[in-house]
């Protein structure tokens, strides 16, 4: 991901200690409400009710408006497969089956310091992830493969393309989705990843708030462990004073 603006604070070492414990006990209860909730809600995103047959599957009923779907993702495939990832084209019907489990991915991007020569810092978000159809070739297993830090195996590289864009297009066409989701208090969008080609992905992002520290303090902890990666960090005062949609929408209803 491309790197984003986000709100700055100054910190000491004592309170980044004791700010990294609570991020990272509020990014596990958070992660895991996402994950029971997608684990309820999995046989709405049941992949054959967007491809119908286009799909291998013991069912061979048709199913309405497959034809468009299909054809939107062969499109946006096609508009991605060449450049990176050096892929053929034409996508084979029927596609061999997508499992019906959604998995989540840690929302990550990196940080240019310009004090500093070395390379970009990853930033991990605690309150933010990437959804997709669960995937033997997850994001960073496909980062990996173009960087060359793993051998690049084709199949799975175009099954991982197919597991992001069906869930892009799955929600797309069936809005009630996103509108649930929106409901259990996440902000879901659709991002284009430019290290990937521009290939579109579904984000989920929690409400509450993060932060980051100044650059000059994230080089020096990265410095002292060794590690190129920092993770942002929860706004406990911003915590206290979460909003709630449904309430604000209620009150502007009669207001």
């Amino acid at each position: 991901m491309s790197e984003i603006s986000i709100k700055r604070k100054d910190l000491d070492n004592q309170e980044f200690l004791k700010l990294r414990q609570a991020t990272e006990r509020i990014s596990n209860i958070l992660t895991k409400r996402l994950k029971t909730h997608l684990d309820i809600l999995k046989p709405l995103f049941l992949p054959r009710k967007l491809l119908g047959t286009y799909i291998k599957s013991a069912f061979r009923d048709e199913v309405a408006g497959s034809d468009k779907s299909f054809a939107t993702l062969q499109e946006r495939y096609a508009a991605i497969c060449e450049k990176p990832f050096k892929l053929p084209k034409k996508l084979k019907a029927p596609l061999a089956p997508i499992a019906n489990q959604l998995e989540v991915t840690p929302y990550t991007y990196p940080l240019h310091v310009e004090s500093s020569d070395t390379k970009a810092i990853q930033i991990t978000s605690p309150t933010k992830w990437i959804l997709s159809y669960r995937s033997d070739c997850p994001i960073p297993r496909l980062k990996a493969m173009l960087a060359g830090s793993e051998p690049p195996q084709p199949d799975d590289m175009i099954r991982s393309l197919i597991d992001h864009l069906v869930l892009v297009i799955f929600l797309e066409k069936f809005p009630a989705l996103k509108q649930i989701l929106e409901d259990l208090r996440y902000d879901i969008e659709l991002e284009e990843l430019e290290e990937l080609g521009g290939l579109q992905v579904v984000v989920a992002k929690a409400p509450v708030e993060t932060f980051l520290p100044p650059d000059e303090f994230i080089l020096q902890i990265t410095q002292l462990s060794g590690v190129p990666a920092f993770q942002e960090i929860v706004d406990l005062e911003a915590l206290q004073e979460m909003a709630d949609p449904l309430k604000e929408s209620l009150i502007s209803a009669v207001a």
